[in-house]
């Protein structure tokens, strides 16, 4: 058996404050939100804080989810359910930080082009991003979703923190995406 108050002390030295693992859905996502909303109310913190935090963990969240579904519609019939799977992580940091993590599979052909496009990213200044922003905005078509790209930026726009991020190949089809980002 699981030692539960073994898994409860770790996750309590390490600050982690919410964890899933799993199918991510639209109403698991408007329960986080709601849990992360009413979590940060009790915590008392600051309306700016607030307001960065959860524009950033929207983002953040529903980059896997329309990863998920896009995933899907390209792997047809040769879609693995299991690499829908993802996890995510809210961890409370030191000095009224935060700290959202997110892993999902990735198509290794997406894999390359997300990679050079977090490294653009991560070199720029916040002129630069603002800039970049700007330039993506007014040259993307808007996709089928509503979104032009602009998630990535965005968030790094919000945070004014560099972003972690890695990529694990697991299959010759598929990588393991991870991505890590301050709010404070």
């Amino acid at each position: 058996m699981i030692d539960i108050y073994n898994q409860y002390q770790n996750m309590d030295k390490d600050g982690i404050i919410l964890s899933f693992k799993g199918d991510i859905t639209q109403d698991l996502l408007s329960s986080v939100y709601q849990i992360m909303e009413s979590r940060l109310d009790n915590e008392e913190e600051n309306l700016k804080l607030k307001k960065k935090f959860y524009h950033i963990l929207v983002e953040c969240l529903q980059n896997v989810y329309h990863h998920k579904e896009a995933m899907q519609q390209e792997g047809g019939s040769d879609f693995d359910e299991e690499k829908s799977s993802a996890i995510f992580m809210i961890v409370k940091g030191e000095e009224n930080s935060y700290r959202i993590i997110t892993g999902n599979f990735i198509l290794n052909d997406k894999a390359d082009d997300l990679h050079t496009k977090l490294n653009t990213i991560s070199n720029m200044d916040a002129e630069e991003l603002r800039a970049y922003y700007l330039e993506t905005l007014s040259t993307t078509e808007l996709s089928h979703k509503g979104g032009a790209g602009l998630g990535m930026i965005d968030i790094a726009r919000k945070s004014g923190h560099r972003m972690d991020y890695n990529f694990h190949k697991v299959s010759e089809k598929y990588s393991f995406f991870s991505l890590g980002v301050i709010v404070k």
